[in-house]
């Protein structure tokens, strides 16, 4: 006689349907590009914050970069230390100047580079980005040697700054306009011609409106890092001092607070400028609707 045995099962485990994500992670996955792009701007600004903050100390001791307690004295006072003013004075010079030769040029450049055909252009596009990959350490010796072979090693002062800066300001430049003329839509163009108006006209009332804004853009680029750059203006400047390297050297025996308002003015400058060619976009769009 055999006996049979019966298994006995468990039952399954009921499976617990997918809770749907509540709404705090819905709107955590929906804004969290939104939320790293302000953590970013957040941690950009913090220095930026820091040397405002800085501009209104009552410095109590010259070598500590500390808090001391507020005072006006700082924004009345700018020139202190006139040595600063007068470095200021030349950074202004030398970035105004060679963002204007710069911006002429690399505008003249990269017109070149996107309406004709020549011989050697790609060529001339892969030269382009040189300046801006070469290590500021490279290019500055390198100029200085071209000066000294040149005879000008006892000359070195504002003009070798200012052919220098135009040197590495030149291809931020071109990159900058050469970009905005990529995006123009040529029909426009075509479309005033159709109009009967001449190349001159065309370049003036419909090329030139078009591509300004890269050339403003291109231009505040150039100047600002004119005006901060130091690698490459110490090593060319002679007995030249700017407003970086005034920096610099006073950082060994103590940064004067009007360092802070200095770089506070220029903060508000470009904020300005920025938010005055929004606004006047904004209202030439306004115009056209």
């Amino acid at each position: 006689m055999t006996a049979t045995t019966t298994a006995v099962r468990s039952p399954a485990p009921a499976v617990e349907p997918k809770r749907p994500p509540g709404a705090a992670g819905r709107w955590l996955r929906q804004h969290l590009v939104l939320i790293l792009g302000l953590l970013v701007l957040l941690y950009t600004f913090i220095p930026i914050s820091i040397v405002i903050l800085m501009s209104f100390n009552d410095q109590q001791v010259r070598n500590l970069y500390q808090w001391d307690g507020f005072t006006l004295d700082n924004w009345l006072n700018p020139c202190a230390d006139p040595s600063m003013c007068d470095a200021v004075k030349v950074s202004i010079a030398v970035g105004l100047i060679a963002t204007l030769a710069s911006t002429l040029i690399g505008t003249l450049a990269a017109f070149a580079l996107v309406r004709h055909q020549f011989v050697g252009r790609s060529g001339t596009n892969m030269l382009i980005f040189l300046p801006m990959a070469a290590p500021e350490i490279v290019m500055g010796s390198s100029l200085l040697a071209l000066f000294v072979a040149s005879g000008f090693a006892g000359q070195l002062g504002f003009w070798t700054i200012f052919i220098a800066h135009v040197m590495f300001c030149l291809s931020f430049v071109v990159v900058t306009v050469r970009a905005r003329l990529a995006g123009l839509d040529d029909n426009l163009e075509q479309a005033a011609m159709d109009l009967y108006a001449t190349p001159q006209q065309t370049f003036w009332r419909v090329t030139f409106p078009l591509v300004f804004p890269g050339i403003l853009g291109a231009a505040l680029l150039a100047f600002s890092l004119s005006f901060d750059d130091f690698i490459i203006t110490n090593l060319n400047a002679g007995n030249t001092t700017t407003f970086p390297m005034y920096v610099w050297g006073s950082a060994q025996r103590g940064v004067p607070m009007q360092v802070n308002v200095v770089g506070t003015l220029m903060f508000v400058i470009a904020i300005v400028i920025v938010l005055g060619a929004e606004a006047n976009q904004r209202r030439r769009q306004r115009k056209l609707t």
